[in-house]
């Protein structure tokens, strides 16, 4: 089943030539030398978080396999929902999905092969062009990330490791989420800085418990989990903090923001 854009021409251009335009602008910067196992990147409309992801996945190296990690906004389908085949359409193109790997993933404990979460859900499409742009010809196993329990996403990102180690994949994680949501510029950034120095950290008990104590209104903090859970089974080691804005940045209104965080481990 191939999925059709839900929020082209709302989130990111229409059309292909208006698209280019944009990620060409917002792609901009060195990339390291490290295979990056996890980007951190946000969702939301171009104009406000474009920079921010632009220069994160700029500066990512990136497999050419990716597992996409996002919330679920709409509350539909399952709790951690893999789409297992056939293509993301965006405009001018398409990106297709790794069959091989998702069928694989979608048979673990907790995971399911699922559409349902994926069809309205925008958290993942946004940040799909970057991707095809800066990574040609990418595959990506899509998954929606709603499991609220810490230790059912600290054994899906492990049980995902082994995969990953078992099939002895070449693969990248990339995960979607904004920080604090329609919060003062500087309570957004006071609590979002608690909850990247706990990824910074490696620590996804840490974030998932902060943001928990703290009400932050991260929507991404169980795909992060995840996917921080995975990456250090994996053995990573380094953080490097890309980036922080906030929509206030880019309408110059900072009464109630919505933070984004972009960051890179390696």
């Amino acid at each position: 089943m191939d999925r059709e854009p839900v929020v082209a021409g709302q989130f990111y251009p229409g059309s292909a030539a208006a698209l280019d335009e944009k990620l060409s602008r917002y792609l901009q910067g060195e990339q390291a030398s490290a295979r990056t196992l996890l980007a951190m990147v946000p969702h939301a409309g171009y104009p406000f978080s474009g920079p921010v992801a632009g220069k994160v996945l700029a500066r990512s190296n990136l497999a050419s396999r990716i597992i996409l990690l996002g919330p679920n906004h709409t509350g539909q389908g399952q709790r951690i929902a893999v789409w297992g085949d056939g293509s993301w359409r965006l405009p001018g193109g398409e990106v297709m999905v790794d069959e091989d790997t998702a069928s694989v993933i979608g048979k673990l404990p907790g995971y399911s092969f699922d559409y349902q979460a994926h069809l309205r859900e925008h958290s993942l499409e946004v940040v799909l062009p970057f991707l095809a742009r800066a990574v040609p010809g990418c595959k990506i196993v899509p998954i929606s990330v709603a499991e609220p329990d810490l230790q059912v996403l600290m054994r899906a990102g492990e049980d995902l490791a082994r995969t990953i180690r078992d099939l002895a994949l070449d693969v990248s994680l990339v995960v979607s989420t904004d920080m604090s949501h329609f919060v003062p510029q500087e309570q957004a950034r006071r609590l979002d800085h608690m909850a990247i120095e706990r990824i910074l950290d490696l620590d996804p008990q840490g974030l998932h418990q902060v943001v928990k104590q703290n009400g932050i209104s991260m929507c991404g903090v169980m795909p992060t989990t995840l996917g921080l859970a995975c990456v250090r089974e994996m053995g990573a080691r380094s953080t490097e903090f890309i980036d922080y804005a906030t929509s206030g940045d880019a309408i110059g209104d900072y009464s109630q923001v919505v933070g984004y965080a972009g960051v890179v481990v390696s």
